[in-house]
């Protein structure tokens, strides 16, 4: 790519694009590197060897040039199937050849993300409700982002939309992956309900051990999502 600004591709609003398989189920680690104090990189990529899918570097307190410098990193050792997202920076997923971007609902438009990165590149975007997901699966998503589903220590005191959300949700024709206090207790609870991946932070980063979480959360998801698939084929 010669540069990081395209001219907008043409027939890719309304749709997803891109040709890259996005795997489901979705097991999904979002980055916070004040719970991984032996190093982020390393925690990383443990969980990326006990089953993590998708790591979306969510570092905002960074300045540009560290952030970027951390995305570098962190590419190393997110290879394939896993991908690498980096949250709301299309300039830095660019940057560091990462997967995708993950907007915030509030975040850069998806047109814009589209005609800058490209069809190959994964974006999805946080949503908070049924109706925020329809709307924002209108543009060339690759899946919504939804929640806080259960009370999380992210997003202390906040308001949640439990897993009935899901089920509102799933009409919006997009992967759901549901976020917000999620772990290996309650991920099944969250895949019967309709979501097609699960995103956390704290169920991995502090855990003992990273990688033995991301296998446990991953076991959980995957049970789920087979018990779905073989509950929708006997109807």
């Amino acid at each position: 790519m010669s540069s990081p600004i395209r001219a907008a591709l043409p027939g890719s609003e309304g749709k997803p694009t891109n040709p890259l398989p996005l795997t489901l189920p979705i097991v999904c680690l979002i980055t916070d590197r004040s719970l991984a104090p032996n190093g982020l990189v390393e925690a990383v990529a443990a969980a990326v060897r006990g089953g993590v899918t998708m790591v979306q570097l969510r570092e905002k307190d960074l300045p540009t040039r560290e952030l970027l410098d951390l995305a570098g990193r962190l590419r190393e050792v997110v290879e394939p199937p896993a991908m690498l997202l980096v949250n709301g920076r299309a300039d830095v997923a660019y940057a560091a050849a990462a997967d995708g971007v993950h907007l915030p609902s509030d975040g850069l438009p998806t047109g814009s993300a589209r005609a800058a990165l490209g069809a190959s590149t994964l974006i999805g975007r946080s949503v908070h409700n049924a109706g925020e997901a329809r709307s924002a699966a209108r543009d060339a998503l690759d899946y919504v982002e939804l929640g806080t589903i259960f009370a999380s220590r992210s997003h202390l005191g906040g308001a949640t939309v439990g897993i009935a959300e899901i089920e509102a949700a799933r009409s919006c024709g997009r992967p759901i992956l549901a976020v917000g206090g999620i772990d290996e207790s309650n991920a099944a609870a969250v895949m019967e309900t309709g979501a097609s991946g699960v995103a956390v932070i704290s169920a991995i980063l502090a855990a003992p051990s990273p990688e033995d979480a991301a296998k446990r959360l991953a076991a959980a998801t995957l049970q789920a999502w087979a018990k779905r698939a073989i509950a929708a084929r006997a109807v």
